[in-house]
């Protein structure tokens, strides 16, 4: 005789209407707009549903409400790069927590087939946050022919595009200024690999904005940015000891590194250190961001504290109230940033020659 297996048929809201009394419309008021119906009669729809193991199909439920609820933060790098970087893990911290508080879900969507273009289009979600973003780019034409709502962090600053961002070029020029004044004149900079939306860029992209801010600092003692070694390095703890390893095999050792990003700093410095270099006795370094990272290696480390988490707060609050209609009380969100001296950059004007 053969097996015979027993399908349990789901419950659907045809069931929960039956058993309850009410129309499938009031069933499906219940789930997703309540304040249509009495109290009594969600109650009263709501306890039926549990007591048959329902569960609402999320699909059908957004295809009903006419949106994903969901946000897409759009990541400029592969994954194995943005999610390896503390700053961007911060920024998603700070998204997070408003996601949550508005019921959403947070989609991480990374380039399609390496199209950051054809990921837009294909993003199941009601808005998004971008890092590095500039107006004119494809993804931007996409966004407005989709009517997403989107908002920037790190872009170009421009009327046609919400953004959050520091003074890039200022801080970083406080930065290297810094260093200056120690008495550093031998310098390397580490600078930050392009995004995947730099081809499309009509201004200058955050690296570029910041070693502006590092030109005018150098400028200011005679140095010219040419003459000075710049490496280039993705944002993680092994490209930050790979690009270490480089420095020391420079005919001859700078007196100071100054990288655009904490955690290669933290790398170079673990590197250092696995060769018997000591920081900043024989090299002196600063980085950028102030992650928690930058307290936690010794010595600890110079740097630019620009809160990633709100940042990410700010952008997510704002697309918030893009999604719901709501009047922005700015465009661009300009916040603060610090400049941290720490023990990892050297003071060479108190060494006695």
């Amino acid at each position: 005789m053969a097996e015979q297996t027993t399908r349990i048929k789901r419950p659907t809201i045809k069931d929960i209407a039956r058993e309850s009394g009410y129309s499938k419309t009031a069933v499906s008021f219940a789930f997703n707009d309540p304040s249509r119906i009495s109290e009594k009669a969600c109650n009263q729809i709501l306890e039926t549903a549990e007591r048959l193991g329902y569960i609402p199909d999320p699909m059908a439920r957004n295809f009903s409400l006419r949106r994903h609820l969901s946000i897409g933060f759009l990541l400029p790098q592969e994954i194995r790069y943005s999610l390896q970087n503390p700053y961007a893990q911060q920024v998603l911290l700070g998204i997070g927590g408003v996601c949550e508080k508005y019921g959403y879900t947070l989609t991480l969507i990374p380039p399609l087939n390496e199209s950051v273009t054809e990921a837009v289009r294909n993003a199941a979600v009601d808005g998004l946050i971008t890092m590095g973003m500039q107006v004119g780019m494809d993804i931007v034409s996409v966004m407005k022919t989709r009517l997403i709502p989107y908002v920037t962090l790190d872009g170009t600053p421009d009327e046609d595009m919400p953004s959050v961002n520091i003074n890039d070029e200022l801080a970083s020029y406080e930065l290297m200024k810094t260093v200056l004044e120690s008495g550093h004149r031998n310098i390397c900079i580490i600078s930050l690999g392009q995004d995947i939306f730099a081809e499309k860029a009509t201004k200058l992209s955050l690296p570029q904005r910041r070693m502006e801010g590092f030109r005018k600092a150098l400028r200011e003692v005679g140095i010219s940015l040419e003459d000075v070694p710049v490496l280039v390095s993705e944002p993680t703890l092994a490209d930050g000891k790979l690009r270490g390893k480089e420095i020391l095999a420079f005919s001859e050792l700078p007196t100071c590194v100054v990288s655009m990003s904490d955690i290669v700093a933290i790398g170079c410095i673990v590197s250092w250190n696995e060769e018997g270099l000591s920081v900043p006795n024989d090299i002196s370094i600063a980085g950028f961001d102030n992650i928690d990272e930058a307290t936690c290696v010794i010595p600890h480390l110079t740097t630019v504290d620009q809160p990633a988490q709100e940042k990410g707060r700010l952008a997510a609050e704002a697309l918030f109230n893009m999604i719901n209609k709501e009047t922005l009380q700015s465009v661009h969100i300009q916040i603060p940033y610090t400049l941290i001296k720490r023990d990892s950059v050297k003071d060479l004007t108190s060494v006695q020659p």
